[in-house]
């Protein structure tokens, strides 16, 4: 009796091309393939709230860069083994073309940038929030493709019919190159795709921030607190099937520590700012608002 097996998923051969003497990263096309699809979704709804979607222009101006920083400080901190200590180059926490970008820094320096230029603007921060948190969320979908490129970001070995072939790969010499060098068709291991699960629910969260901004009109930052509410839980599950090296506390993975936290926290705010959504009239502040008032 013969038994059919599934094909397992391939990783990509490469996820390195060059054109002359410029390197072509899979893994910089698909963070900049996210982030116009962020800016895409988020001024599509922000013009929709009554704003100005220019907002979300000079929003994108800061966040990036900032995003970047902060996100590769995450990454170098929670993985400091990794460039600090004998044998290490530290000068290599600053190649973040070899990966390694923590989304929860990115979001962190992200947002604190944008909320002081929204601040200084006098233009109200919720709303610019809620316009850009689906986008954020489908932007970490499709980031992930790239992880896919690099092969990482996986979990234990596995027999599953969707298990992710790894594959060794090598430079022009013939050394070992994981992420520059191009695949043997030597199969290292078949691991679960944990980069794929999470690209998944990213989807999911996705459908359903924009479900639920729409049914129960959300406001005052409750769409974006309900992305790090919905992505926290997925990043939470996931973390708990990776195999990859990290640094541990308590015998969990930094991230899960995390991801626990900022989902009570992020739920708590949610469930405490105001509900409705805002007037267009209060898209921007007005400082002006609080009248001088005779004390007798």
């Amino acid at each position: 009796m013969q038994t059919t097996i599934l094909a397992n998923i391939p990783s990509p051969p490469q996820g390195v091309w060059h054109i002359g003497w410029l390197p072509v990263r899979a893994y910089a096309l698909c963070i900049i393939t996210g982030i116009l699809l962020a800016m895409w979704v988020g001024t599509r709804r922000y013009r929709a709230r009554g704003g100005d979607p220019d907002v979300i222009w000079d929003a994108a101006i800061v966040a990036i860069p900032m995003g970047i920083i902060g996100g590769r400080l995450y990454h170098v901190l929670t993985d400091h083994d990794k460039y600090f200590g004998p044998g290490k180059d530290p000068l290599q926490a600053l190649n973040i073309t070899a990966g390694g970008l923590g989304i929860w820094g990115a979001v962190a320096l992200g947002a604190a940038s944008v909320w002081l230029l929204l601040r200084w603007k006098k233009i109200a921060v919720g709303p610019v929030a809620d316009a850009l948190a689906p986008g954020i969320v489908l932007a970490q979908a499709v980031g992930r493709l790239g992880n896919w490129f690099n092969q990482e970001l996986y979990g234990a070995e596995t027999t599953v019919p969707w298990a992710l072939d790894i594959y060794y790969r090598v430079d022009e010499q013939g050394a070992f190159a994981p992420l520059t060098g191009r695949s043997t068709g030597e199969v290292i291991a078949s691991v679960h795709p944990t980069f794929l699960y999470e690209l998944v629910w990213n989807l999911l969260v996705f459908a359903f921030l924009l479900w639920a901004d729409k049914h129960f009109r959300l406001g005052h930052g409750r769409v974006f607190w309900l992305y790090v509410a919905g992505y926290t839980m997925g990043r939470f599950a996931i973390e708990l099937m990776r195999t990859d090296v990290a640094t541990l506390i308590l015998g969990l993975r930094v991230n899960t520590w995390v991801s626990g936290l900022l989902f009570v926290v992020s739920l708590g705010i949610f469930f405490l700012l105001p509900r409705g959504r805002e007037a267009e009239k209060e898209l921007v502040h007005n400082d002006n608002d609080d009248t001088n008032r005779d004390s007798g």
